[in-house]
């Protein structure tokens, strides 16, 4: 098993919603990049419900980010696993990140989506339960955007994602 690090998070102090995922594959990891696979589909879906081109570069992608006051994490900051499927996360190797700190720094995030259900799983599991809920946040899971679930096409997860301009249009 390999030993894995997740990234620091996306998002500046006025954020109103948090993308979470489990832990960034091996093509992010290898580039020190969110959501790098060619086949991953996160950047073509927030690139739609944001109206920003795809075609920026990263770093360009991750000001939109901002801009539109999204912020962008992972529930885990450390984990084992081998490749990059969330089901060879090793349970006894979970480490997840700080996020009542997290929270606390980001006072406007109303709500959080998570990218697929490992994500949403291992969030109630271990830091739900460590949440003060006064600020009666929006849990939401969506399908992932990884090319690894393939039963709906990126389209198909494109209109359920539009729901997070719900919360961006309060």
């Amino acid at each position: 098993m390999t030993v894995l690090n997740g990234f620091h998070p996306i998002a500046s102090v006025d954020a109103k919603i948090l993308i979470l995922g489990s832990m960034p594959g091996v093509a992010s990891l290898d580039v020190d990049q969110y959501y790098a696979h060619p086949r991953n589909a996160f950047w073509f879906i927030l690139s739609e419900v944001l109206g920003f081109d795809l075609a920026l570069s990263y770093l360009e992608r991750c000001e939109q980010l901002l801009a539109n006051r999204v912020a962008v994490w992972d529930v885990l900051s450390r984990c084992e696993r081998q490749g990059s499927l969330d089901s060879a996360i090793k349970i006894d190797s979970e480490l997840v990140n700080d996020f009542p700190l997290f929270l606390t720094k980001h006072p406007n995030i109303r709500a959080i989506y998570f990218n697929g259900g490992k994500a949403e799983q291992v969030f109630n599991r271990v830091a739900k339960p460590q949440l003060d809920d006064q600020r009666q946040l929006i849990f939401h899971k969506l399908p992932s955007t990884s090319p690894a679930m393939a039963m709906l096409t990126k389209e198909q997860k494109l209109d359920q994602w539009k729901v997070i301009k719900d919360v961006l249009e309060l």
